[in-house]
């Protein structure tokens, strides 16, 4: 399935970076999510949140940037699809592919411990 939407990204302050993005879900109807995204320099690790219109759990991330400073595996725990109140581990990752684009990859984690993609956005930079 495919879904359109735009996010509007913004700094705040030294350590933080806000995007608010809307859009329409796969399956119709509109959709407006919040991410925050920070860097906590004396554990070392980016740490974030993100909630959306469309469900009541808020992700709570964290997370290394790899050696090259271009791909952030987030960490997070949420619930699990399969439906049934447990929870899962989840992992979304931001690899930024040039100044204007970046794609960001939601997997889960399998009972074998693999991981298993489910969700892939890309966004590009529109001109002012």
């Amino acid at each position: 399935m495919t879904s359109t939407g735009t996010e509007h990204v913004r700094q705040l302050g030294e350590l933080w970076v806000l995007g608010e993005g809307t859009g329409t879900m796969p399956g119709g109807g509109d959709a407006r999510m919040l991410i925050t995204l920070g860097y906590d320099p004396e554990k070392a690790v980016f740490i974030g949140t993100w909630v959306g219109s469309m469900m009541a759990h808020m992700w709570v991330y964290c997370g290394t940037l790899d050696a090259t400073e271009k791909v952030l595996p987030l960490e997070t725990e949420g619930p699990s699809f399969a439906g049934d109140g447990s929870t899962a581990k989840y992992r979304d990752t931001i690899t930024l592919l040039g100044p204007n684009e970046r794609t960001l990859t939601s997997s889960t984690q399998q009972p074998d411990g693999s991981w298993k993609e489910f969700m892939k956005a890309t966004y590009r930079r529109k001109a002012p």
